[in-house]
């Protein structure tokens, strides 16, 4: 593979010459299709392919890419090739004993032998969709795009990324589930593109233990809605901030990544039912998917650190035009503008910060500052419930307000 721009996993550093660059891919159809990782042919303006056992090279098109999934597809004009067997990712358990193929660092084709550690491995921030199965099966350089196959020799994943701080291999391999990468070539081959299901919902990082209790869950698990994107899905279906999506289709939610990728896997214009708990009461929504759109986040917000609230040492003001300008608050955004907190207040240590707006306090809307100071007063118990809005996007948060100093 020849490519421009320099990468630690493929390509030499000297960026005076022509680059070289070297990964690993998987025959997965006699007539040629090749399946591999994006970042091993992206920029590429080359691609060669050789067999394993050397005889003969080929030329490579490159069909697609998909660089939310980290997968890609090559196309090499040849019949009767070694296509390996596809199992269901599904199925695999950990212990399951994996074998990674590959050519780290150029030596020739390697087999390693380990077991599976774990799947629906996420949250490492690498692609956008990750659901990745995690190997002690050695993984290095070259090895990216290569096969993970079960013991009975068929292909369960794609060999991606391991996590190192020294560069070698240390037993944490990660492979793309062959199931996902297989729906992805699908669409790839056959439509050129990868359209992607999409409500129009951001939803709350982690249900943790204190916001299960807020919203009656009988177990912390599940995807809070915090905001519903006008003229969209989810805005059509009637769904609300403060919405708790528990199944999608009859399949369990456990949070929002797990969400976020079965919407992704199913196609737009699909009817699909959602079932919600919505002030303790469950109830099931029916949603119609639209096509997500290209440059936004998964899940309507990128990760942002923990906010929370309580009004005690909080200074909040009406917004302005100004202070909508200054703070880059959208314009459909109403309630408080916080400008000052007490560094010793619990609404300091649980990280609420000045530009930031309180929208709802223990489910009740805040249209302005004296709202906020009206209810935050009528605060009743140990914890309050706040959905507060960010430049990340709006929350849920709870609060312990039993810590503030009397």
């Amino acid at each position: 593979i020849t490519c421009r721009d320099w990468s630690s996993d493929v390509c030499s550093s000297d960026l005076s010459r022509v680059q070289q660059s070297l990964g690993s891919g998987v025959i997965v159809t006699k007539d040629g299709y090749i399946l591999t990782n994006n970042h091993v042919v992206d920029q590429a303006d080359e691609i060669k392919v050789v067999l394993a056992n050397g005889d003969k090279e080929y030329e490579a098109k490159l069909i697609g890419k998909d660089p939310q999934t980290d997968v890609a597809v090559l196309k090499v004009e040849a019949t009767d090739l070694p296509a390996i067997t596809i199992a269901d990712s599904d199925l695999l358990k950990v212990g399951d004993v994996v074998l990674a193929i590959g050519n780290p660092f150029g030596v020739g084709q390697t087999v390693t032998m380990g077991i599976v550690g774990a799947t629906g491995r996420g949250g490492f921030g690498v692609v956008q969709y990750e659901d990745f199965i995690q190997t002690d099966a050695s993984i290095n350089q070259g090895n990216s795009g290569g096969a993970l196959i079960d013991a009975d020799g068929r292909l369960v994943g794609i060999n991606t990324f391991i996590l190192s701080p020294t560069g070698g291999n240390l037993g944490l391999g990660f492979a793309i589930p062959i199931n996902m990468a297989r729906n992805v070539m699908s669409l790839l081959i056959g439509e050129g593109r990868v359209a992607r299901g999409y409500i129009g919902v951001q939803l709350e990082a982690q249900v943790t233990p204190e916001l299960a209790r807020e919203f009656k869950l009988s177990e912390p698990r599940g995807a809070i809605v915090t905001d519903v994107v006008e003229n969209t899905p989810g805005a059509k279906a009637g769904l609300k901030p403060g919405d708790v999506i528990t199944q999608f289709n009859g399949r369990r939610v456990d949070d929002r990544r797990h969400l976020q990728l079965m919407v992704s896997q199913t196609p737009p214009k699909t009817k699909v039912d959602l079932t919600v708990i919505r002030d303790g009461k469950e109830r099931t929504v029916a949603v119609t998917l639209g096509e997500f759109p290209a440059g936004q986040f998964a899940g309507g917000q990128p990760e942002s650190p923990d906010t929370s609230d309580a009004l005690r040492g909080v200074e909040v003001m009406d917004i302005t035009s100004q202070l909508r300008s200054q703070f880059s608050i959208p314009r459909n955004i109403e309630g408080a503008l916080i400008t000052g907190v007490d560094e010793e207040s619990p609404s300091f240590e649980a990280g609420l910060r000045p530009g930031q707006v309180i929208l709802e306090i223990d489910k009740r809307p805040v249209a302005n500052a004296d709202d906020a100071v009206n209810l935050g007063r009528r605060v009743e118990g140990k914890t309050v419930l706040l959905r507060v809005w960010t430049p990340g996007g709006s929350r849920y948060v709870v609060v312990d307000t039993s810590q503030a100093n009397p």
